[in-house]
Parts: C-alpha cells; structure tokens; sequence
C-alpha cells in the first residue's frame, strides 16, 4: 500500500499592514491620497447609501447678497438644519485667516428643525467668535468668502443664459472658500464625544464636512439666485459644472499642532487606512475579475483628473509626471486583468511592483483606489475611530518598564541628533495681533516665548537621560516626584504605549522641516482634499467635495464614484 502524499500548504504570508518606519515619515505621509476614509468621502460614501435628503426651507436673499438661507437635511440618524446668512460682500477686511471679521456668509450646522428663535439667536451670536456663544445642540459654526472673480463671472455667465467659461471654473474649482469651521466644544458648540450612539455624525469631523458640504451646496444655490435676479433669461448652473465645483480650503500650520494635540486619532485613522489597504491587497483576484476591471477605470479616471489638474506644486510632485505613471500603472492592471498572475496574492505583488518603480504619490494613489475595491470595510473602518484624546499617568509602572516602550517605540527619537546647530533654529508660538499659530527663528523669539510646539525627540532623550542610573523597579511616581517638568513626556508615552502610528517621525523644531508636508497629510489625506497647492512650504490651499454629488442627487441614489471629476465642457 503506498503511502500517503504530504499535503501541500501555501506558505506565502498574507499581505500585513506597513510598519511606522515607513508610513511615519513626513515625506511618505505628504504623498497619501484622498480615499474612502477620508473625511469627507467618508461622509459622501455615508450620505449616498443611506439617500440622505437635503430641502431649502427658506431663501430670502435680496440682489446685494444680504439675507438668510435656511436647508433641513434628514438622515437615518437625526435631522439637521444649516443656516447660512449671506452678507454684501465688501473688499475692506477680506482674509482667509482666523483674523478675519468680514465674511461673505457665516453659517451653522444645527441638530433638529432650527426655529426662528435659534435662527435669530444665531445670527446675532455667530459673527462675535470666541465672544459669543452657541445655542443648544449646535455643532459647527462656518464662514467662507467668495471666490470673488469666479463668482462673478459665473453669476454674470448665468444671466446672459450660458455657462461659465470651462477654463475659468478650472483655475480654482470653487465659487467660495472655506475660512472657519469650528466644533467640538468651540463657542459652546456639542462636543463630539457627547454625540450619542446612532447618530449620523457620530464619527471623526462628520459634523465639520457637512457644514463645509452645505457651504458649497449654498454658494451654487446663491449663484443661481442672483443670476435669476438679474435677468429673466438665466439659467441655472449645470449639473456638471455643479459637481465640479467644490468648496475651497485654506490650511496652515494649526494643522501640525492639531496632529500633536490628537495623537490617538492619527494613529487611529492610518491604521483604519491602513488596514483597509491590506484587506484589498488580499484580495484572491484571478483574470477576468471584475474588481480588476474596476480599479483599471479608477486607474484611469485618477491619471486623467492629474492631466487636467492645472495647479502648480512646489513641494510636490507635478501631476503631469503622476498621470504619466498612473497611465502605467492602469496598463499593468489591464495585463493582470488579461493573463492574471502565479502569485498568491496578486494586489500584494501589484502593489510592491509600483512602490518599487514609480513615486510614492503615484503607490498611494494605487493603493488609496484599492480601497474602493472592499467599500464595506472601508466604511466600517471609517465610522470605528471614536477615541478620546485624554491621557493619564501610571505612577505605579517601573521604570524598567517605561525605559523599555521608549527604547522600543522611540528609537527613532533616541537616535535624533538634537546638539546639531539646526535642532533648535525655530520655535513655534501664537500670534499676538492674529491669534494664528506661527513658525519662526528662535533666534528672533524673545527669551520668554511659550514654545508651542511638541519638542518629542528632545523630551524623549531627556526622559531616557533621567532615568539612567535609577532603579528599574523603582516606580514612575518617584521619577515625577524628583523632575516635575517631566510629566507631560511620562505620561504621554505612558498613554500611547502599544500604538504604531500616533506621531510623524520629525523634529517640528529644526530647519530641516518641512511644513507642508503634515499640512498635506491633514488636508488631503484626513480630511480628503484635492488639487492642494502649497505656498512656502506651509501653506495648503486646495478643494473639499470636488466632484460630490448635488444634494438635489442624495436621495436618489447618487454614484458612489464621484471623486476625480472630468473638467466640464464647453
């Protein structure tokens, strides 16, 4: 009788998560791509499958702009109301900055069915800031500007009974620009973790994309009705062009200190990306698979979105090199969809072949549209990331056991050369006159200047020095006792123990960093904008919603591809 013959096992380990030595560089951060976890393509993902439903309850604007815009929007998990009061626009005192006290509307996110007393204290309330004072069950206070040469030309367009010009729209993308959305506790507003469950908005900056969502939706309806007041030839803004036009943003460097300020909800959000990433590339496809199919239209639509892109980038990469390379990239998938592969895991082996070959932008590209390839997950992951930022000390713990996390988790920042001339040639500090946060030279600082920024690798090589020569079972509370200025590093560390992608691998206080870089992160890959272009380095301006549905579409089942928009046509 022969014997049996021995059971062949695949030993090809399945696709894992990337590591933080990769994926907490700055320059890797910088070159995410917007994707289904994004905030605001969380939000739209949210709002289409559930046929969200958007109404104008009230329109009372007079042809100086001046007056009161009142929607409803009723989800599964609540009602809403936005009220956006529309202001003349005047030149005096325009800003995007925080500074700014002129504004062409002012808006609020409101739970339930605004009354007239809500509307009214609104109005009154809202223009005053950090003086005035939310009513009850308001969640995000907003203002935005006009884009003032492309709202004017649109609404002129409009009148004579035409489009605006295709070239013109493209330029920028948007009628107004996002200048303020404010939440979580701001000006008395519900703080996020107080949401209950079953909330529609009870997920990560759900509340501020829709306002920011609703202001775009305000701005086309304004367009619209001015034009209509101006000539009864008009005609109102195509679906296309409606689409294409987004809500613009400006971002600067508040967002870096918001990423020291939220370490659990970094690491929280890139590993829900992160993890999404990996169920795609674990995907058993074989030739003819139709999500193969898919990502090669995805592939497509992004490399012709980059050719269409008429930003200029200077610290990153032009997107014409990307489109070139995303063209690339969609051929290999076309091949794989054809004549498949002998790998196991063909995304996995997809996705490493592009990361060697091509720029990063293009790989996160790829692997951010692989993620619509395995959607429940993705939205699972994206409504998951509830956490709370509150960190506590653990006196108790031995030091054997602190030294221990920092040597294993923050090698990087033992091995930071902070006696170099440049580790501390800034410091970062808040605007006396506009209240902003700045980045400027140390040398310049007055000696008293409260240093705003988290100096992690300085503070981590203090901690470790501290502890060198004590006990390892002596216990954290002794250390706190003999060095008080050490607790905010103790227990930091303490608290975040375990976690892979809390922190970016920099040092925010040397002139080697680089601004933009987090920035990005932030704008395209947290919150999901496109086109972000940047100005010295730390500035980002770039576009929410581009390409989204209009809330006329919502209920009716709108497309769930709608992110890289074609520009219209003449």
């Amino acid at each position: 009788m022969s014997a049996a013959l021995p059971i062949q096992r695949d030993t090809t380990p399945r696709p894992s998560p990337r590591g933080p030595d990769v994926l907490m560089q700055p320059e890797r951060l910088a070159a995410f791509q917007p994707s289904r976890i994004s905030c605001s393509r969380a939000l739209m993902a949210q709002a289409i499958a559930e046929r969200w439903r958007i109404t104008t309850r009230r329109f009372d604007i007079g042809a100086d702009s001046a007056g009161t815009a009142v929607y409803e929007i009723v989800t599964p998990g609540g009602t809403f109301s936005f009220l956006a009061y529309s202001n003349t626009p005047q030149r005096a005192g325009r800003t995007g900055r925080i500074i700014g006290r002129t504004w062409d509307m002012t808006g609020a996110l409101v739970e339930g069915v605004a009354d007239d007393a809500v509307i009214e204290t609104t109005r009154r309330e809202l223009p005053k800031l950090y003086a005035g004072r939310a009513t009850p069950g308001s969640l995000i206070w907003c203002r935005s500007n006009r884009s003032m040469r492309v709202f004017d030309a649109t609404v002129a367009a409009l009148a004579e009974g035409r489009q605006p010009e295709p070239a013109l729209v493209a330029q920028v993308c948007y009628l107004m620009r996002n200048t303020g959305l404010d939440g979580n506790g701001t000006f008395g507003t519900r703080s996020f973790l107080a949401l209950e469950e079953g909330h529609a908005l009870r997920h990560p900056l759900a509340a501020q994309m829709l306002a920011a969502y609703m202001m775009r939706e305000f701005a086309a309806d304004l367009v619209n009705h001015l034009a209509s007041l101006q000539s009864a030839k008009a005609v109102a803004l195509s679906t296309e062009n409606r689409r294409f036009l987004g809500i613009g943003n400006g971002s600067a460097l508040g967002l870096i200190l918001f990423i020291n300020n939220h370490p659990r909800l970094m690491d929280a959000w890139i590993r829900a990306r992160e993890e999404a990433i990996t169920a795609a590339r674990a995907l058993p496809v074989r030739p003819g698979d139709a999500a193969l199919a898919r990502l090669e239209i995805l592939l497509r639509r992004a490399a012709r979105f980059r050719r269409e892109d008429r930003m200029v980038y200077d610290a990153f990469a032009p997107s014409a090199l990307i489109a070139e390379q995303l063209e690339a990239v969609a051929g290999l998938v076309a091949a794989l969809h054809e004549r498949g592969t002998d790998a196991p895991y063909p995304l996995d082996t997809l996705a490493t072949e592009v990361g060697a070959r091509f720029h990063p932008e293009t790989e996160e590209t790829l692997l951010s549209l692989m993620i619509e390839l395995v959607p429940e997950e993705a939205d699972r992951l994206a409504r998951g990331m509830i956490v709370s930022e509150e960190m506590e000390a653990q006196p108790a713990m031995p030091l054997g056991r602190l030294r221990e996390i920092l040597r294993r988790e923050y090698a990087w920042a033992l091995a930071w050369d902070m006696s170099s001339p440049g580790a501390y040639a800034h410091v970062w500090y808040k605007s006396a006159t506009a209240e902003e946060p700045r980045r400027g030279p140390a040398s310049e600082a007055p000696p008293d200047t409260f240093n705003l920024g988290l100096d992690l690798p300085g503070l981590v090589q203090a901690l470790d020095a501290a502890m060198e020569g004590r006990d390892p079972a002596e216990p954290v509370g002794r250390l706190l006792l003999a060095r008080p200025d050490l607790r905010q590093i103790i227990t930091r560390v303490q608290s975040l123990a375990g976690l892979h992608y809390h922190q970016p691998r920099a040092n925010i206080m040397g002139d080697d960093f680089v601004p933009a870089h987090m920035v990005r992160l932030m704008n395209v890959a947290l919150h999901g904008v496109d086109k972000t272009r940047d100005y010295l380095a730390r500035n980002l301006r770039g576009v929410l919603f581009h390409g989204a549905p209009t809330a006329a579409e919502l209920a009716g089942g709108a497309d769930q591809d709608w992110f890289y928009p074609p520009e219209p046509q003449a």
